[in-house]
């Protein structure tokens, strides 16, 4: 069992969004799809036990890459996630509540020039329950970045969606030998 203290734990729900885990969106990837009910389940448990839930939407100005060098995630997976679209909103059946946390992000990163940290710390949250999608994109920066300002993290493996097994693999053990643990949702109690 995996327990979970809820005055100093924070379910983290990363980019299930409609781009990503519906047929129509724009980078759909079935195993995106595949843990939206899983997400579902560990927030209704989190809400239920008092903990924070935090969700985070990827979301792309049209121009947002303009002019850069190097980092243009629309030159690599083509346009995603747009300022205002349909394909940013997050997945229907998630339950957001009002005192839910929504971070919008504008990299793979969910603390990268985001209040994420500080909303976090000014909770006294000290653990970070991690599930959502893609395992080895915004999955895996947001664990490790979440590691080196020494939270402790916790990846909800079977609630990780990616596109390739191998891609699900490997993040999870990168995360589990570098910054963190793994557990899986019917290992998750909080108390």
């Amino acid at each position: 069992m995996a327990t979970f203290d809820p005055a100093t734990t924070a379910l983290v729900v990363v980019d299930m969004q409609r781009d990503f885990c519906h047929p129509d969106g724009a980078l759909y990837a079935p195993g995106s799809e595949t843990v939206v009910e899983p997400c579902v389940d560990l927030a209704h448990a989190a809400h239920d036990a008092g903990a924070r839930v935090v969700y985070t939407r990827d979301v792309h100005p049209p121009d947002q890459f303009e002019g850069n060098h190097s980092y243009d995630e629309f030159d690599r997976w083509g346009e995603h996630v747009l300022e205002g679209s349909w394909g940013a909103e997050l997945c229907d059946d998630l339950p957001v509540e009002d005192g839910d946390h929504v971070v919008e992000k504008h990299t793979y990163d969910a603390f990268h020039e985001t209040e994420l940290d500080g909303w976090l710390s000014a909770r006294g949250i000290e653990t970070l329950l991690i599930c959502g999608t893609l395992a080895n994109v915004c999955v895996l920066h947001t664990a490790a970045s979440a590691g080196l300002r020494d939270y402790r993290v916790v990846l909800a493996e079977d609630a990780i969606g990616a596109i390739e097994t191998e891609h699900h693999e490997y993040a999870t053990d990168h995360v589990e030998w570098l910054v963190g643990e793994r557990t899986t949702t019917d290992e998750v109690t909080f108390a």
